[in-house]
């Protein structure tokens, strides 16, 4: 199917997704970055800021912005690396990826430039493929070392999700993990909640996590199930008040309003050689949440 590219109010080329169900994803070239999702109400389930500046230089801040080569702070680069701050190409090269005949699909593609070799030394292929089927939207990211040397990168999709009140989410899954606290010089400790809910600021990146977690909203009475494959770790983070204030493309008051759930390669940094090509999987859902006594059952939500 032919990929129709327009331009967006702020002059930068994007393509809209849609699929008979009457749900829709948009797609920055720029990032190769998905900025919105609307279910078929047409309700949107991702966040962007009210402050987000959407031209380059500057990352978008909402969506799901692509980390790589690094994530957050975890190196010697810029914040969350380059890939964000790019822009990327559509692929029409050949795909190794299954074909998905019962979802809408964009093929992604961000090549190594010299610019970028000056600040991380290597030569690669880095992919995305964005599908959208019925209640789903599913990113599967590639990595293909086309260097001549061994080259490792931490990688995330960095979840922006819109939730209805911060203070009456919580996340299941991630319940007995350790996780590196960002807030407190990335110390190591282990999760000693059943759950994890949010009265002040979270920066948080939980280690080995399952392959389902579970973000529950209960004034929308709304979970978020977020699928990943090849992509070990999570992070949760929401700024709370005084972070907010301090970010000049955060709204002071958008911190209720989101959530940043990500899928992640961060503890164990992923290694590959001449040739070698890593794949991520991560899928996106939503499910209408039914309650007992003002909570889900976990179990039903992590092992349904």
């Amino acid at each position: 199917m032919p990929v129709n590219v327009i331009n967006d109010s702020n002059g930068l080329p994007k393509v809209i997704l849609t699929e008979p169900g009457g749900s829709s994803a948009e797609v920055l070239l720029y990032g190769g970055q998905v900025v919105s999702w609307k279910n078929d109400r047409r309700e949107e389930l991702l966040f962007m800021s009210t402050k987000a500046i959407l031209r380059p230089p500057k990352a978008i801040r909402g969506g799901i912005p692509i980390c790589f080569p690094q994530f957050g702070n975890f190196g010697s680069l810029e914040q969350h690396g380059f890939a964000r701050n790019r822009l990327w190409a559509i692929d029409t090269s050949p795909s190794p990826l299954s074909p998905t005949n019962s979802m809408t699909t964009l093929d992604l593609i961000l090549k190594s430039t010299e610019e970028d070799s000056k600040t991380w030394p290597h030569c690669f292929e880095l992919r995305l493929r964005v599908s959208l089927g019925p209640g789903k939207l599913t990113l599967i990211p590639r990595v293909r070392n086309t260097d001549s040397k061994p080259f490792s990168f931490t990688f995330a999709l960095h979840n922006y999700l819109s939730v209805s009140d911060i203070s009456e989410v919580r996340v299941e899954g991630l319940e007995t993990l350790d996780y590196f606290d960002n807030l407190q010089q990335k110390e190591r400790f282990t999760e000693q909640a059943d759950a994890i809910t949010f009265d002040g600021e979270v920066d948080r990146v939980y280690l080995s996590t399952p392959t389902k977690i579970a973000i529950i909203d209960h004034e929308k009475k709304r979970t978020f199930e977020l699928r990943k494959e090849g992509l070990p770790d999570a992070v949760v983070w929401n700024s709370w008040d005084k972070k907010a204030k301090a970010l000049p493309d955060f709204g002071d008051e958008d911190y209720k309003y989101m959530l940043c759930a990500d899928s992640a390669a961060i503890e164990n940094p992923i290694v590959l050689k001449p040739c070698e090509e890593w794949r991520g999987r991560q899928e996106l859902s939503t499910v209408s949440s039914s309650y007992f006594s003002g909570q889900l059952d976990p179990f039903k939500v992590l092992h349904g």
